[in-house]
């Protein structure tokens, strides 16, 4: 899919406002337990600098900061970071591919459900890379491909028909959601994923899946 990175930063900035509510409603209440898994895969805590990017309305940098380490959220859309402006977390706007930070200065950095919108997914993972110390990690949780073909099969027709219809009644700007609908069946699966977070100079890469497969969280280490 193209992926005009002054586009979609504007999707985002127009469904900023009911953003948290509708991934609650969509995700069937799974959003929580899935941001609780991505901070357990990190393995973070006090005294670790952390990179929450595409954090959007800050939601998950601040499920983060329960861990006691020090987290900032990061994201191209000053809308969703706007909507979050009362979590008390640093928030720094930023594209995923030119991030503001200087080399190695994060000791573990993650990014969920926001990797697939990113113009070059491999150069942001490369990026990733760059502003993370040697040894550090990274934790990418992205909705992926369910193990079971039947479920599978059931998962794309939520994703296409019942998805924009849901986002209709409860998105402040529902048609955005046509495109997340396709964006998510567009991505690589698992294994398509871990080779190429491999490829960006990250290691010991590996993943688990989430609600059979709905969600994947891939973890790495820098080189």
């Amino acid at each position: 899919m193209d992926k005009d990175p002054r586009e979609v930063a504007s999707m985002f900035d127009a469904v900023a406002r009911r953003y948290d509510l509708t991934n609650t409603v969509l995700s069937l209440g799974q959003d929580r337990a899935w941001r609780r898994a991505t901070r357990a895969a990190l393995r973070i805590g006090p005294g670790d600098n952390v990179l929450d990017l595409a954090a959007g309305t800050a939601v998950s940098t601040v499920e983060l900061a329960k861990s006691g380490a020090w987290c900032v959220a990061c994201d191209f859309s000053v809308g969703m970071l706007t909507a979050g402006a009362g979590r008390p977390v640093p928030k720094v706007a930023g594209d995923a591919t030119h991030l503001p930070f200087d080399d190695a200065v994060f000791d573990a950095v993650t990014i969920s459900f926001g990797l697939r919108n990113v113009v070059d997914h491999v150069g942001g993972l490369r990026e990733m890379a760059r502003v993370t110390k040697p040894g550090g990690r990274l934790v990418v949780s992205e909705f992926s491909t369910p193990t079971v073909p039947v479920f599978s099969y059931v998962y794309k027709e939520y994703l296409m028909r019942a998805l924009p219809a849901m986002a209709r009644v409860v998105s402040s700007d529902p048609e955005s959601y046509e495109y997340l609908a396709e964006s998510i069946r567009a991505w690589p699966d698992q294994q398509t994923l871990a080779r190429q977070i491999a490829d960006a100079g990250w290691s010991n890469v590996r993943w688990r899946n989430l609600t059979g497969g709905i969600v994947a969280l891939h973890a790495a280490v820098k080189n």
